[in-house]
């Protein structure tokens, strides 16, 4: 497939600074058209321009979402050996301090659940404005 340059016979050429061409390629990757050429083409002639946004409320939920389920993960991890462990043992001494165990976790997990709940109610607070 050819480039689309049927029918333009004018070149335009111009120089800019380091500065002025980081500034114009910023913009140009944040757009959705693939050639420099295109992109200038459109702002030149005052032609629509789509560009890419992101929310970053959104970005920053999916960060702390990401370091809690890294947390989960591993306070399950942990229950589960504990159960391993607990079923196990053959003492009665050694079924307490198992017990013991599992109750850290479980608040461990009870806290952590807690934290996410707060931070969808939050995040919901700033999508319903």
């Amino acid at each position: 497939m050819g480039r689309k340059n049927e029918g333009r016979s004018h070149a335009v050429w111009f120089k800019l600074t380091d500065e002025e061409f980081d500034l114009l390629v910023t913009s140009w990757k944040k757009s959705t058209i693939i050639h420099l050429s295109e992109y200038l083409r459109r702002v030149l002639l005052e032609k629509p321009i789509t560009f890419y946004t992101r929310n970053q409320s959104l970005d920053e939920l999916m960060g702390e979402l990401i370091l809690l389920r890294r947390e989960l993960n591993a306070i399950r991890t942990n229950f589960d050996e504990a159960m391993l462990r607990l079923h196990a043992s053959a003492h009665l001494t050694e079924v307490e301090r198992r017990l013991d165990q599992l109750e850290r976790c479980q608040s461990l997990l009870v806290s952590h659940l807690a934290d996410i709940k707060m931070k969808i109610n939050s995040i919901s607070v700033l999508w319903l404005q």
